[in-house]
Parts: structure tokens; sequence; C-alpha cells
């Protein structure tokens, strides 16, 4: 079983900045794909960036102001977020691709972080 664990969320004014972080552990052989998504209150959960490997993308609302970076060794990907504005306000979820005890990818989900900004 693997459990993704995030942190960092909270509330900050336009403008300023919040990085969450995600964790992931338990039976883990290799990762692929990490992603953090966004829920707006009453929308759906839409992608914000994913990196694989050395690659990035960001969905178009975010570029240059996410970056989103991973650490390997500790089974981590953070998100960076910059230049916050009140749109950004809403659950952000970390998302993974595992290959665990199962020896097959399998996608989990962390229980999300609430990012509130305010105008």
């Amino acid at each position: 079983q693997v459990q993704l664990v995030e942190s960092g969320g909270g509330w900050v004014q336009a403008g300023g900045s919040l990085r969450l972080s995600c964790a992931a552990s338990g039976t883990i052989f290799h990762i692929n794909a990490m992603g953090w998504y966004h829920q707006a209150p009453g929308k759906q959960r839409d992608l914000v960036a994913v990196i694989n490997g050395d690659s990035t993308n960001y969905a178009d609302s975010v570029k240059g102001r996410f970056t989103i970076s991973r650490d390997n060794a500790k089974n981590t990907v953070y998100l960076q977020m910059n230049s916050l504005k009140p749109e950004d306000t809403g659950v952000y979820y970390c998302n993974a691709e595992v290959i665990g005890s199962g020896y097959r990818p399998r996608n989990y989900w962390g229980q999300g972080t609430q990012v509130t900004v305010s105008s």
C-alpha cells in the first residue's frame, strides 16, 4: 500500500507565495509521473503541473508562476506557487503513478491541502 501526504497549504494574500509538498510512502519500487491538481469550489479537478523524469508540463493558467520539482531520494514532489491569485483558491491534490508490490503502475491520490488566496 502507498500513501501520499500533502502539506504546505494555507492562507495567503494575493501576490504571495506558498510551497506545497507531497511525500509518498509505503512499498515503492519506482514512481513514474507525479503531479498536482487543483479543485476550486464547485468545480472539477484540473491538472496544474506534472513532472516525469526531467520533463515538466503546466496548465496555461500557472505558467511562469508555479514551479514543480521532485526529490526522488525522498519520493517527494513540490509545488512552488508564486504571484498567487484569488482564482488559485481551492484544494490541491497530489497524484503519483507508483510501481509497488503489484509490479504494475497504479495511480494514487493524496488527501488534499487547502489553499486560500484573498484579494
